[in-house]
């Protein structure tokens, strides 16, 4: 089976890549934009790699030019520094559409999108699936609007797609502006001291081999399609007890500034997933 998946090199790309190439029946085809980049990667000579920028309007037949993937999963978005950076509506959103567009209208007939919780709004509480949308930053708009743009597709042309909502993961390799990455900086420096938020947030976190196993899970089922399904954990935790175990676990003493920062205007103080589809999924792969 050929996958194609999109995001490389990036942190769920990158990790999932690595899971994927053990599995030999598996024909893994990579792509990002940076080729060097891509080369550091243990795995770039287990993988077909083939470059490709998605801000290229050279719209060649997409589906041949990555060699006919039986299944693609689309994790590649760019701008994630920035929320609120109204590229990811003018262009990144158009961008991707027409990617997601090209290989589908040349014969591709299974892709894997993923979107964000974000998409859900301000909401506090549990998210399910069947939850209305109420995007209120660029990035979940778009995500939410090109979620829109494939459910047109399906009127137009036959094909399968999961449409997967991640919420927060942490792991090794992550970016460096993220809570983990910035508590291991403070860890590796002998910093005494971690500025942070008030920590009273309620957010639902999964490692970042859970993600890449549930990803994978649900690219191969094909119950549960053409619609959007949550990868989470089910379990909110709070920013201050996930930093605090994670200190425990790493047995680091580190004094906590609460309040140092304030509370993000762009996410609620209290939500989490419902992962109910996600544990039919488990048990139908059991």
């Amino acid at each position: 089976m050929k996958i194609l998946i999109t995001g490389a090199t990036g942190f769920i790309g990158n990790n999932l890549i690595s899971k994927l190439v053990d599995n030999k029946s598996y024909d893994i085809i990579a792509t990002s934009r940076n080729l060097e980049k891509a080369k550091a990667f243990h795995w770039f000579n287990q993988v077909t790699y083939i470059p490709y920028d998605l801000n290229n309007n050279n719209l060649v037949n997409l589906n041949s030019y990555f060699g006919n993937p039986d299944k693609v999963i689309h994790l590649a978005w760019e701008g994630l520094s920035n929320y609120n950076d109204p590229s990811h509506m003018e262009i990144l959103l158009f961008n991707h559409y027409n990617f997601v567009k090209n290989l589908i209208q040349n014969g591709l007939k299974d892709i894997v999108i993923t979107g964000t919780c974000f998409e859900y709004g301000l909401k506090n509480g549990i998210l399910s699936e069947n939850s209305s949308v109420s995007p209120s930053n660029s990035y979940a708009i778009s995500k939410d609007t090109l979620h829109k743009f494939i459910f047109e597709l399906k009127k137009r042309y036959s094909f399968n797609f999961k449409w997967v909502r991640l919420f927060y993961m942490y792991g090794e390799g992550q970016s460096e502006g993220t809570l983990i990455s910035l508590l291991n900086k403070a860890i590796e420096n002998k910093d005494k001291e971690f500025n942070m938020s008030g920590g009273e947030q309620l957010r639902d976190y999964l490692y970042i081999n859970d993600v890449v196993r549930n990803l994978i899970l649900i690219t191969m089922q094909e119950t549960y399609v053409n619609q959007a399904i949550n990868c989470c954990s089910g379990k909110p935790i709070s920013i201050r007890s996930l930093v605090e175990g994670y200190l425990s676990d790493k047995k680091y003493r580190l004094k906590l500034n609460l309040g140092y920062y304030p509370y993000p205007n762009y996410e609620p103080m209290a939500f989490w997933g419902d992962n109910s589809i996600l544990k039919k999924i488990e048990k139908i792969n059991r």
